[in-house]
């Protein structure tokens, strides 16, 4: 982090642009008028919002296409190369290499959209909260639990708005669960089994990613548009090579967290905003070989819920690179059950299957008993939008489904059952409120690491 940043201790909350422009429009004596007597509803540039991309090679680059209605006027990226496409696409727009240069310099930013690789969306979301911007962070929100407790923490304080990109919590399948489950559907829940078919597709070679495999050994040199420096970011260093970037790093431990981290975070959220889950009291894991640089191919985590008020406690079982829990009974023999993602509620009265990420399609087992069942009625508000939700908590101050005090805990939460699969699976006992594993002193190291000079929280 420059200098500069070091000495902002404190969120900077800038007039909004809005705001400026309608004192001195008035104090000029002109009439403002509305959007819709300019014609065909097109957004005045004053309500535009000035958003920066920061990692826009993958999908940092998709996320910005879902904010047509804003202006896209900085980007940054640490391979110019990778990120054509996105500089092509706003020819306009301002480039940098390096976040913390652009944070220094661009002082009109009103949100950052972070695509970059996990390891690096905590410096890059806390260095934009103090500065006071909104951020929209992709998934999993950090590589870390302190780096999930710190950023919710300093997004409250802060009052900027959030959004991470678990895009499922804008399905209309994510309301149905919480409503059917709130409504009695099939009793109290104790079981859920959640899985997802990542790094496999569909549980058959190959791989979206390497996992089970031991760090290269070659040394060849990065290609000239990357900056490998700044790509590594606070990460430990390590030589460049192909089997990190682009797109190879989450099979990792220094840079993702695997299918949980991937996937789990898509499909896990709906079961902690339905049965209002925050900290597990323990977890243990099983897997395939644990490798010291990368995941195993395969895993299972095993979490424990405590009671939160009138629900009971809950045992979440996840599953990935191709594993699935026992079929249920009740599935009819002529329905497959969805290999690539899915989530299985068990109740006292019953069993709910959900399939597809995040949160699509619900629905009671067997079939009969979905087609008896009395809907209750709609009582959430339906979503405008997963990205809409972001823009107009920017503007309006309004929340988003998924914000960092939502994300924040479902983040530290698979991230510690990241931590119980690199240590072999043994049951870990987490004290949330003093952020400690108390039972095994060793699994607090990996809570978070030290970062390399030049970069910090």
């Amino acid at each position: 982090m420059s200098q500069s940043s070091k000495q902002s201790a404190k969120p900077v909350h800038q007039a909004s642009r809005r705001r400026v422009l309608s004192t001195a429009v008035a104090a000029a004596g002109i009439m403002i008028v509305p959007r819709h007597v300019l014609g065909q509803g097109q957004t005045p540039p004053s309500e535009k919002l000035n958003i920066a991309g920061i990692g826009i090679g993958g999908q940092g680059g998709e996320d910005l296409k879902e904010f047509p209605d804003e202006n896209i006027g900085v980007l940054c990226d640490v391979d110019w190369d990778h990120a054509a496409h996105t500089f092509d696409r706003y020819p306009r727009a301002v480039k940098y290499k390096d976040y913390r240069q652009m944070c220094d310099k661009e002082k009109n930013i009103d949100a950052v959209v972070v695509g970059t690789p996990d390891h690096n969306h905590a410096p890059v979301s806390m260095m934009a909260i103090k500065h006071g911007k909104h951020v929209y962070c992709e998934k999993p929100l950090t590589r870390t639990v302190y780096e999930a407790r710190a950023l919710a923490k300093a997004a409250r304080e802060a009052k900027v708005a959030t959004q991470m990109g678990n895009q499922g919590m804008a399905f209309e399948g994510n309301r149905l669960i919480n409503e059917w489950l709130w409504d009695g559907a099939i009793g109290p829940v104790r079981e859920v089994h959640v899985w997802s078919d990542r790094p496999t597709h569909k549980g058959k070679m190959p791989l979206y990613w390497a996992q089970g495999v031991e760090r290269p050994k070659e040394t060849p040199a990065a290609p000239d548009t990357l900056d490998w420096d700044l790509w590594l970011g606070p990460a430990p260093h390590r030589p460049y090579h192909p089997a990190y970037a682009p797109f190879r790093w989450r099979g990792w431990w220094d840079f993702g967290s695997g299918g949980l981290g991937d996937m789990g975070i898509h499909n896990i959220a709906p079961v902690f905003s339905a049965l209002k889950l925050v900290a597990p009291v323990s977890v243990t894991a099983s897997s395939t070989a644990v490798y010291p640089e990368s995941l195993p191919l395969a895993s299972q985590v095993h979490y424990q819920f405590p009671a939160r008020g009138e629900m009971p406690p809950v045992t979440l079982h996840w599953y990935d690179g191709g594993m699935t829990p026992e079929r249920p009974e009740e599935l009819e023999p002529d329905r497959e059950l969805n290999r690539e993602d899915g989530i299985l509620f068990v109740g006292d009265k019953g069993k709910m299957i959900v399939e597809g990420w995040g949160g699509h399609s619900p629905r009671l087992l067997p079939e009969k008993r979905m087609k008896d069942y009395q809907r209750p009625p709609k009582t959430l508000p339906r979503s405008i939008g997963h990205y809409k939700e972001f823009a107009q908590a920017c503007k309006k101050g309004t929340s988003t489904r998924s914000n960092f005090d939502f994300s924040g805990p479902l983040t530290e939460a698979l991230m510690l059952g990241a931590i119980c699969i690199r240590l072999g699976g043994q049951r870990l006992l987490w004290d949330a409120v003093n952020m400690k594993v108390t039972n095994l002193p060793e699994a607090n190291n990996f809570l978070h690491y030290e970062y390399r000079k030049g970069w910090t929280l």
